[in-house]
């Protein structure tokens, strides 16, 4: 018998794939390079990376962009689609902001001492 498709259930089976949301919100600043977004989101090895932006390229979240230089660079930039998680991050981070640890200072390095209003353009 097949599963009922449940979108709440499906949205959570694919954000909490770890680095997903570190990503995403890196990238919610620009486009970025495999060594930058690596550096950005810190602590995911470049092989989980590199398997994660291929899953984000698969389903339409992120676009993989090759220029020919010499050496050839490869950006990676958000969709629309990816774009749209920007006031999904916005919620998760106010909402842990206000509960579960108040009045602490930011420091992990994805959270950028707690700047995510000021340093994502808005889509």
């Amino acid at each position: 018998m097949e599963q009922e498709f449940c979108p709440v259930h499906e949205a959570i089976q694919f954000l909490q794939e770890k680095w997903v949301l570190h990503i995403v919100r890196s990238l919610l600043e620009g486009p970025r390079g495999f060594n930058d977004l690596s550096r950005s989101v810190g602590g995911c090895n470049p092989a989980t990376l590199a398997q994660r932006l291929d899953h984000l390229c698969e389903i339409g979240v992120v676009r993989k962009e090759v220029q020919s230089l010499m050496p050839p660079r490869t950006f990676y930039h958000l969709t629309g689609a990816g774009r749209e998680l920007q006031d999904v991050i916005a919620a998760i981070d106010r909402w842990a902001t206000a509960h579960l640890r108040p009045g602490v200072e930011l420091s992990h390095p994805v959270c950028g001492g707690g700047e995510l209003q000021s340093t994502i353009r808005p889509v």
